[in-house]
């Protein structure tokens, strides 16, 4: 896999060498707390399908990257290659809060650009500190707009001109909400499918609307919420799935905890985390550390996440997999089952 390595790198803000270490340790400390359930011994989970949506029948063997998010408006660019297709469809990866770097994302973004999608990873803030939220959906939309552009020049492979789908965790998620109703304003494709995961603001307000009536009817919209999440409230959550009223196909999911067995499965809020340390862009800050501690690939991407992302592509395209992603059906809810066959704790669901 070829990969241009960032020379950017996290700094503090000025701030005494106490509290940095404190930061620091709290960050680890939590972390540890959040895999210290693990039993030590249990049923192990399935393993990834060979097919379908989530599958491993990949199309490509390698993952090209560019680096133009050197601004807080730019953006990294994932490329399909081995074999090299002449053209392929867009996915905007909307990181979150300060997960600057793609490596937390990494096992995912690896697989969406292996199934045969560009993966335009917009960067959307400086650091952890300084930039305005009210400036993230602006920020992330330049970083859109000019990866499109840039796929159209050199040797890049082809943006086909179809139906944008972006995927969002966190702040991310709420920006792509955001944007499913702005995209006018800052003259982006209409996103026609969105999936959130764990999506929220915490106590900011950028990239935040108090009614989602106007994001257009033929969007696709999945919200994925973690019952156990401690960083962004579920309300929110509940605002954006309840006020989409022009958007008929939309769908809430809530992931449960299950630990019957080993490793048992976090409904936390990053668990679509994926960690991949070949995406390393060299960035660190506490949200970076927290990834290496739970950004681990399991069954909830493998049958949630990563099958809900293929199956609304394939939906969003061209109609087909809609059950994986909508309705409510044993495909969607389904995370698979243990080794000895008892079902991992389904998703709950629900429906307009």
């Amino acid at each position: 896999m070829s990969f241009k390595r960032s020379t950017n790198r996290f700094e503090f803000p000025r701030m005494g060498p106490w509290t940095r270490r404190m930061m620091l340790s709290s960050v680890l400390v939590v972390g540890i707390m959040g895999l210290s359930n693990r039993k030590a011994d249990g049923p192990a989970a399935s393993v990834q399908p060979l097919s379908g949506p989530g599958g491993s029948n990949y199309a490509h063997n390698e993952v090209i990257m560019q680096d133009s998010a050197q601004k807080t408006d730019g953006y990294w660019l994932y490329e399909p290659a081995n074999p090299r297709p002449d053209s392929a469809h867009v996915v905007v990866f909307m990181h979150g809060y300060a997960a600057l770097n793609p490596m937390a994302y990494g096992g995912w973004i690896r697989h969406l650009v292996r199934k045969g999608n560009i993966v335009i990873f917009p960067r959307y803030q400086r650091d952890m500190w300084t930039t305005p939220t009210e400036r993230f959906a602006q920020n992330a939309a330049k970083g859109i707009r000019d990866a499109l552009q840039a796929l159209k020049t050199g040797e890049h492979v082809r943006p086909i001109d179809g139906p944008l789908v972006m995927i969002g965790h966190s702040y991310g998620g709420a920006i792509s909400a955001y944007l499913g109703v702005k995209y006018k304003k800052y003259g982006i494709p209409q996103p026609k499918g969105l999936l959130l995961c764990a999506p929220g603001t915490g106590p900011m307000n950028g990239a935040k609307l108090d009614d989602y009536g106007q994001m257009p009817a033929g969007t696709k919209l999945l919200i994925v919420n973690s019952n156990d999440d401690q960083v962004v409230k579920e309300s929110f959550q509940r605002t954006i799935f309840n006020t989409a009223v022009n958007t008929p196909t939309r769908n809430f999911l809530k992931l449960n905890a299950d630990d019957h067995g080993s490793p048992a499965i976090k409904a936390h809020h990053n668990a679509c985390y994926s960690l991949d340390e070949a995406f390393d862009n060299g960035m660190r800050n506490p949200t970076i550390y927290r990834s290496y501690l739970v950004g681990v690939t399991n069954q909830v991407d493998h049958y949630g996440f990563w099958k809900w992302g293929d199956a609304l592509l394939d939906c969003v395209r061209a109609g087909e997999n809609c059950d994986f992603v909508f309705g409510g059906t044993e495909q969607q809810k389904s995370l698979g089952t243990w080794a000895d066959g008892k079902k991992v704790k389904e998703m709950e669901v629900w429906l307009p």
